[in-house]
């Protein structure tokens, strides 16, 4: 009898138990959100953007982080353009643990949150890459506001758009310094995913420019958002072609002259592919 008594206790004491974890884990998963990763102050490597560079902000609220700029598009909860240069000091293997994805507070409105990516079937994908901030803890950790992603289907982010990530590192390397502006083609009618609706990009963009902010060379790429084994120069387009997408201005701080030249060509010999 005082067996039974004490293995009916124990049971009830293992499911008061179990019910308090699960409770504990469902409250950790959906309201825990760790600190910012603002600038805290100490590093010494900050981005510099030429003023030739600047895209135009079709909706004014662009925010600047250390290591990365965004025009934050909230209608469509993602920025229509992530900007940053990449020096080839830039690019090392170290090692840093992968963060929490976080709202980003510098967004007036705060950016989605990451759940809204949860079971709907796509990755949430950086639009400035993790990998390219390796070199300090502060600029990976910043790589991870929910204000550089945007969906992505899984084999697309870990396929050619992952390609070209890495065609753009080796860019860096011979060229010394790239600058990269990137990010999801918004436009009416897009799936969207989660309780604040985020919208899901056909397509995606990225322009890499290179050399002096007065005669730069300009590669644009334009993806269907799915994988693809076909050689990234098939996605090669100019940017007049993304401006006509987006309605985004890339290179306004240029001479009109050289601007309406630069962004009507496409060169492959400039670059080595």
């Amino acid at each position: 009898m005082v067996r039974a008594k004490t293995t009916s206790r124990n049971r009830r004491i293992y499911l008061v138990l179990m019910g308090i974890c699960i409770i504990g884990f469902w409250l950790f998963d959906n309201f825990y959100t760790p600190d910012t990763y603002s600038d805290s102050g100490s590093e010494e490597m900050h981005i510099h953007i030429p003023l030739n560079f600047y895209p135009n902000s079709t909706t004014g609220v662009i925010v600047e982080h250390s290591y990365f700029v965004l025009s934050y598009n909230d209608p469509y909860e993602q920025a229509e353009w992530v900007a940053y240069t990449l020096n080839k000091k830039h690019i090392t293997n170290d090692q840093r643990n992968r963060p929490y994805f976080i709202e980003d507070p510098k967004v007036p409105s705060k950016s989605a949150d990451w759940r809204n990516y949860r079971s709907s079937g796509y990755d949430r994908g950086h639009l400035c890459p993790a990998g390219d901030r390796r070199f300090s803890e502060q600029a990976y950790n910043e790589t991870f506001y929910t204000s550089n992603i945007s969906p992505q289907k899984g084999d697309f982010n870990a396929g050619v758009w992952n390609r070209l990530e890495m065609k753009i590192r080796q860019w860096a390397k011979r060229y010394n310094e790239v600058f990269i502006v990137t990010g999801g083609v918004l436009e009416e009618g897009l799936e969207e995913i989660g309780d604040e609706d985020v919208d899901v990009p056909r397509y995606f963009y990225k322009i890499i420019a290179r050399g002096t902010p007065e005669n730069p060379k300009i590669m644009a790429f334009l993806f269907k958002a799915e994988e693809s084994t076909r050689p990234l120069t098939d996605f090669v387009v100019s940017v007049d072609e993304v401006e006509a997408l987006t309605g985004i201005d890339f290179f306004e701080n240029l001479p009109d002259a050289s601007e309406a030249i630069l962004e009507n060509e496409i060169n492959l010999q400039e670059w080595k592919f």
